[in-house]
């Protein structure tokens, strides 16, 4: 059977309930949590189709964690959604750390959104032709792309080939959006008007030739970036790392290095401890796309003991994609959270990506310390364990 649609009405209470009754027939299955929700259905036309309720996922806060950033300056208390005990609680005893120590640094050094056709010629000499015939037209291109949006910016388009087929990396700022599909719809038009001028020897087209890697991690975007590239750093005392931590630099230096060869053995993405737990916890909170997260937890860490002592601890996020504009960043709930940071709407997403850069180094100072001072056990006993429940 179909599942029940209406045409006119279908974000409604009552469109809702009729779903789940269909639900409750075709599996013999109750959804009566799902259906409790404070918001209006309608609200959420446009973010998701075939509505039946909503997954509660609890939210904690962590805090308040010092940014000194070029955006964010002062102290945030961090929403977080999460289903893992600890977590929260590791974050917040990361943010007391960071925030004794004066704060954690934070730069945005990158940004970028991208899309990646792909040309495919009937020989290599075709494809290279091509991409010298791309170098001589980026006026054209730039000025039908950005055509198509108010926001987006085309500042550049990166080749690459293999064999006879070339592709186009078209690297666009999309201002407080995340912007995929902005610069799908950008990149699509200037592909109409490349075509219409019947290049000589194309034999095939796609808009999306895989270079982008949307939704999934790759080096290409670990050097070259697709979203922000933020870059976390502080210089922590080692008595503070003493006092909050039970543990000290140079323990925590020696592990380091050994992470960073774990890392390789394993090949890993994030030679760091746990990037995902808060990326994942603070876009559930403020309406990201959760999806990103497969590029955005990649992460690079270097530490190193200074001649004093303290101990110098960085974390760079090469592809962090987020927005405080668009999607479901405006969602009720979500857009409180956004508000909670003074995040929410334009000329805001710079500073949510430094406050999001501070709180990843936080917590993965938390864990790393947790596992020296062999904590890292008894504080899941004490706060995350799931112990059977009755009903």
């Amino acid at each position: 059977m179909s599942i029940p649609r209406s045409k006119i009405k279908d974000y409604t209470q009552d469109m809702a309930t009729e779903r789940r009754r269909f639900l409750s027939k075709e599996s013999a299955s109750f959804l009566d949590d799902v259906g409790q929700y404070s918001m209006n259905p309608e609200v959420f036309s446009g973010n998701i189709e075939n509505f039946i309720g909503v997954a509660q996922v609890p939210m904690g806060i962590a805090g308040p964690v010092k940014v000194n950033g070029e955006h964010a300056q002062g102290e945030f208390y961090i929403p977080l959604a999460t289903t893992e005990g600890t977590l929260v609680a590791s974050y917040n005893r990361g943010m007391k750390l960071t925030s004794m120590a004066g704060g954690v640094t934070v730069h945005v050094i990158d940004d970028k959104m991208n899309r990646a056709p792909v040309f495919v010629f009937e020989d290599a000499g075709r494809a290279r032709d091509f991409g010298i015939w791309i170098n001589e037209h980026f006026a054209e291109l730039k000025e039908l792309a950005e055509s198509t949006s108010s926001v987006a910016r085309l500042f550049s388009i990166e080749q690459f080939a293999a064999s006879k087929i070339r592709w186009l990396r078209f690297n666009y700022q999309c201002g407080d959006a995340a912007g995929q599909n902005m610069v799908t719809k950008a990149t699509h038009k200037a592909c109409q008007w490349i075509l219409s001028q019947q290049s000589v020897g194309l034999e095939y087209f796609s808009l999306a030739g895989n270079l982008d890697t949307d939704k999934k991690h790759s080096y290409i975007n670990y050097l070259h970036t697709r979203g922000k590239r933020v870059v976390a750093e502080i210089r922590i005392p080692d008595q503070f790392i003493r006092e909050v931590m039970r543990t000290d630099a140079q323990t925590l230096h020696n592990q380091r290095k050994i992470s960073n060869v774990g890392a390789i053995m394993g090949g890993s993405v994030n030679n760091g401890a746990h990037a995902a737990n808060g990326i994942t916890a603070m876009f559930i909170a403020t309406g990201q796309d959760v999806a990103n997260v497969a590029e955005s937890s990649a992460a690079i860490t270097h530490a190193d003991v200074m001649s004093n002592g303290d101990y110098y601890f960085s974390v760079t996020i090469p592809s962090l994609i987020v927005a405080t504009y668009g999607g479901g960043t405006g969602l009720p709930t979500q857009r409180e959270c956004l508000e909670l940071l003074d995040c929410y709407g334009r000329d805001k997403v710079l500073k949510f990506a430094e406050i999001v850069g501070a709180v990843v180094l936080s917590g993965d100072l938390s864990l790393s310390a947790a596992i020296m001072a062999d904590e890292w056990v008894s504080s899941h006993e004490e706060l995350g364990r799931n112990r059977e429940v009755s009903y």
